[in-house]
Protein backbone atom coordinates (compact mmCIF):
# COMPACT_ATOMS: atom_id res chain seq x y z
CA UNK A 1 0.00 0.00 0.00
CA UNK A 2 1.59 3.34 -0.80
CA UNK A 3 0.45 6.59 0.87
CA UNK A 4 1.15 10.33 0.19
CA UNK A 5 1.89 11.62 3.66
CA UNK A 6 1.84 15.62 4.51
CA UNK A 7 1.24 18.28 7.28
CA UNK A 8 1.26 21.80 7.99
CA UNK A 9 0.33 23.28 4.69
CA UNK A 10 -1.04 26.40 6.62
CA UNK A 11 -3.29 27.31 3.98
CA UNK A 12 -0.55 27.62 1.02
CA UNK A 13 -3.33 26.39 -1.65
CA UNK A 14 -0.34 25.86 -4.68
CA UNK A 15 1.14 23.01 -1.85
CA UNK A 16 -2.51 21.56 -1.74
CA UNK A 17 -2.52 21.47 -5.84
CA UNK A 18 0.31 19.60 -5.52
CA UNK A 19 -0.55 17.04 -3.64
CA UNK A 20 -4.06 16.96 -5.36
CA UNK A 21 -1.44 16.04 -8.35
CA UNK A 22 0.42 13.29 -6.75
CA UNK A 23 -2.51 11.81 -5.40
CA UNK A 24 -3.65 9.58 -8.17
CA UNK A 25 -0.39 7.97 -7.26
CA UNK A 26 -0.87 6.45 -4.16
CA UNK A 27 -3.83 4.22 -2.14
CA UNK A 28 -4.43 6.62 0.72
CA UNK A 29 -3.29 9.82 1.30
CA UNK A 30 -2.86 10.88 4.84
CA UNK A 31 -2.77 14.78 6.07
CA UNK A 32 -1.64 15.07 9.58
CA UNK A 33 -3.07 18.64 10.93
CA UNK A 34 -2.74 21.95 9.94
CA UNK A 35 -4.40 23.00 7.25
CA UNK A 36 -4.86 26.65 8.05
CA UNK A 37 -2.94 29.02 10.40
CA UNK A 38 -4.68 30.23 13.81
CA UNK A 39 -8.18 28.74 12.86
CA UNK A 40 -8.98 31.26 10.17
CA UNK A 41 -9.64 30.67 6.40
CA UNK A 42 -9.39 26.69 6.95
CA UNK A 43 -11.72 26.82 3.49
CA UNK A 44 -9.79 27.93 0.82
CA UNK A 45 -7.22 24.58 1.46
CA UNK A 46 -9.90 22.07 1.95
CA UNK A 47 -11.50 23.47 -0.71
CA UNK A 48 -8.48 22.53 -2.80
CA UNK A 49 -7.40 19.63 -1.18
CA UNK A 50 -11.17 18.06 -1.66
CA UNK A 51 -9.87 17.50 -5.27
CA UNK A 52 -8.60 14.40 -4.30
CA UNK A 53 -10.30 11.07 -4.75
CA UNK A 54 -8.15 9.03 -3.57
CA UNK A 55 -9.15 7.43 0.09
CA UNK A 56 -8.17 10.39 2.73
CA UNK A 57 -7.27 10.52 6.47
CA UNK A 58 -7.32 13.89 7.92
CA UNK A 59 -6.35 14.69 11.63
CA UNK A 60 -7.06 18.04 12.60
CA UNK A 61 -3.78 20.18 13.43
CA UNK A 62 -3.84 22.49 16.85
CA UNK A 63 -4.59 25.27 13.93
CA UNK A 64 -8.07 24.03 13.52
CA UNK A 65 -10.25 21.72 15.50
CA UNK A 66 -12.07 18.30 15.01
CA UNK A 67 -15.42 20.50 14.49
CA UNK A 68 -14.15 22.98 12.35
CA UNK A 69 -12.69 20.45 9.71
CA UNK A 70 -16.09 18.65 9.96
CA UNK A 71 -18.36 21.72 9.57
CA UNK A 72 -16.48 22.51 6.01
CA UNK A 73 -16.42 19.44 4.76
CA UNK A 74 -20.25 19.15 5.52
CA UNK A 75 -20.58 22.03 2.79
CA UNK A 76 -17.84 20.26 -0.12
CA UNK A 77 -18.10 17.07 -2.49
CA UNK A 78 -15.56 15.48 -0.75
CA UNK A 79 -16.44 11.83 0.29
CA UNK A 80 -13.29 10.12 0.40
CA UNK A 81 -12.47 12.17 3.41
CA UNK A 82 -12.16 10.93 6.82
CA UNK A 83 -11.29 12.46 9.68
CA UNK A 84 -10.10 10.85 12.89
CA UNK A 85 -9.67 12.44 16.25
CA UNK A 86 -9.41 9.65 19.07
CA UNK A 87 -10.85 7.48 16.11
CA UNK A 88 -9.76 4.93 13.19
CA UNK A 89 -11.08 3.80 10.10
CA UNK A 90 -10.24 0.63 7.90
CA UNK A 91 -8.78 1.05 4.37
CA UNK A 92 -7.63 -1.40 2.05
CA UNK A 93 -7.65 -3.79 4.64
CA UNK A 94 -5.02 -1.44 6.74
CA UNK A 95 -6.53 0.37 9.82
CA UNK A 96 -5.42 3.73 10.46
CA UNK A 97 -6.10 5.48 13.99
CA UNK A 98 -5.51 9.24 14.53
CA UNK A 99 -5.41 11.94 16.92
CA UNK A 100 -5.18 15.50 16.24
CA UNK A 101 -4.26 18.97 18.10
CA UNK A 102 -1.28 20.19 19.75
CA UNK A 103 -0.03 17.50 22.61
CA UNK A 104 1.59 19.00 25.11
CA UNK A 105 -0.24 21.87 25.06
CA UNK A 106 1.24 24.53 23.89
CA UNK A 107 2.10 28.37 24.29
CA UNK A 108 0.40 30.05 21.85
CA UNK A 109 -2.88 30.73 23.97
CA UNK A 110 -6.32 30.33 23.08
CA UNK A 111 -6.64 29.78 19.74
CA UNK A 112 -4.57 26.93 19.73
CA UNK A 113 -6.38 23.54 20.01
CA UNK A 114 -4.54 21.80 21.99
CA UNK A 115 -4.42 18.65 24.88
CA UNK A 116 -2.82 17.45 27.89
CA UNK A 117 -0.69 14.51 27.96
CA UNK A 118 -4.02 12.85 30.06
CA UNK A 119 -6.31 13.61 27.88
CA UNK A 120 -4.16 12.15 24.78
CA UNK A 121 -3.97 9.13 26.63
CA UNK A 122 -7.87 8.86 26.53
CA UNK A 123 -8.05 9.32 23.29
CA UNK A 124 -5.62 7.09 22.01
CA UNK A 125 -6.51 4.72 24.32
CA UNK A 126 -8.52 2.44 21.58
CA UNK A 127 -5.43 2.77 18.87
CA UNK A 128 -5.45 -1.18 17.37
CA UNK A 129 -2.10 -2.95 17.40
CA UNK A 130 -0.42 -2.33 13.77
CA UNK A 131 -2.50 0.71 12.59
CA UNK A 132 -1.23 3.37 10.76
CA UNK A 133 -1.08 6.13 13.27
CA UNK A 134 -1.50 9.98 12.10
CA UNK A 135 -0.99 11.95 15.34
CA UNK A 136 -0.47 15.79 14.45
CA UNK A 137 2.10 16.01 17.08
CA UNK A 138 5.05 13.72 17.00
CA UNK A 139 5.75 11.33 19.53
CA UNK A 140 8.74 12.51 22.22
CA UNK A 141 12.04 12.36 21.52
CA UNK A 142 11.55 11.05 17.57
CA UNK A 143 11.12 14.18 15.21
CA UNK A 144 10.38 16.64 17.87
CA UNK A 145 13.08 18.75 17.65
CA UNK A 146 12.19 22.81 16.63
CA UNK A 147 14.57 25.24 15.32
CA UNK A 148 16.45 25.56 18.68
CA UNK A 149 16.76 21.88 19.37
CA UNK A 150 14.24 21.68 21.80
CA UNK A 151 12.03 18.21 22.07
CA UNK A 152 8.39 19.12 21.84
CA UNK A 153 6.86 15.88 21.49
CA UNK A 154 3.94 14.04 22.94
CA UNK A 155 5.10 11.56 25.91
CA UNK A 156 1.48 10.13 25.10
CA UNK A 157 2.00 9.43 21.58
CA UNK A 158 5.10 7.70 22.73
CA UNK A 159 3.20 5.31 24.88
CA UNK A 160 0.98 4.66 22.21
CA UNK A 161 3.72 4.06 19.80
CA UNK A 162 5.48 1.57 21.96
CA UNK A 163 2.28 -0.40 23.44
CA UNK A 164 1.03 -0.67 19.89
CA UNK A 165 4.05 -0.88 17.28
CA UNK A 166 2.21 0.69 14.24
CA UNK A 167 3.64 0.02 11.22
CA UNK A 168 3.94 3.96 11.03
CA UNK A 169 3.42 6.99 12.56
CA UNK A 170 2.83 9.96 10.35
CA UNK A 171 3.22 13.44 12.70
CA UNK A 172 3.79 17.08 12.18
CA UNK A 173 3.53 20.08 13.93
CA UNK A 174 7.04 20.64 14.70
CA UNK A 175 8.62 22.34 11.76
CA UNK A 176 12.21 22.22 12.86
CA UNK A 177 11.55 18.43 11.76
CA UNK A 178 9.40 18.33 8.68
CA UNK A 179 10.44 15.57 6.58
CA UNK A 180 12.56 13.90 9.31
CA UNK A 181 11.69 10.49 9.99
CA UNK A 182 13.30 8.17 13.03
CA UNK A 183 12.25 5.02 15.06
CA UNK A 184 10.59 4.28 18.43
CA UNK A 185 11.24 0.42 18.41
CA UNK A 186 10.07 -1.25 15.49
CA UNK A 187 8.03 1.87 14.05
CA UNK A 188 8.80 4.25 12.03
CA UNK A 189 7.89 7.93 12.55
CA UNK A 190 7.91 10.36 9.93
CA UNK A 191 7.22 14.12 10.70
CA UNK A 192 5.59 15.03 6.79
CA UNK A 193 5.94 18.38 5.97
CA UNK A 194 3.71 20.34 3.67
CA UNK A 195 5.60 18.79 -0.08
CA UNK A 196 4.56 15.48 0.56
CA UNK A 197 6.12 12.47 0.64
CA UNK A 198 5.04 8.55 -0.59
CA UNK A 199 5.78 6.09 1.46
CA UNK A 200 5.08 2.14 0.93
CA UNK A 201 3.90 0.14 3.57
CA UNK A 202 5.42 -2.78 3.00
CA UNK A 203 8.56 -1.71 4.58
CA UNK A 204 10.12 0.18 2.24
CA UNK A 205 9.64 4.26 2.03
CA UNK A 206 10.91 5.98 -0.12
CA UNK A 207 10.19 9.24 -2.66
Amino acid sequence: MDLLLFSDVHGDRDACRRLVDRSSEVDVVVGAGDFCRMRRNLRAPLDALSAIDTPTVLVPGNAETEDEIAEQLSALDWPEAHVLHGEGVTLGGQPFYGIGGGIPVTPFGPWSYDFSEEEARRLLADCPDGAVLVSHSPPKDAVDRDSKGQSLGSVAVREAVEATAPRLTVCGHIHGSWEETAHVGPTPVHNAGPHGRIWTLSGADEA
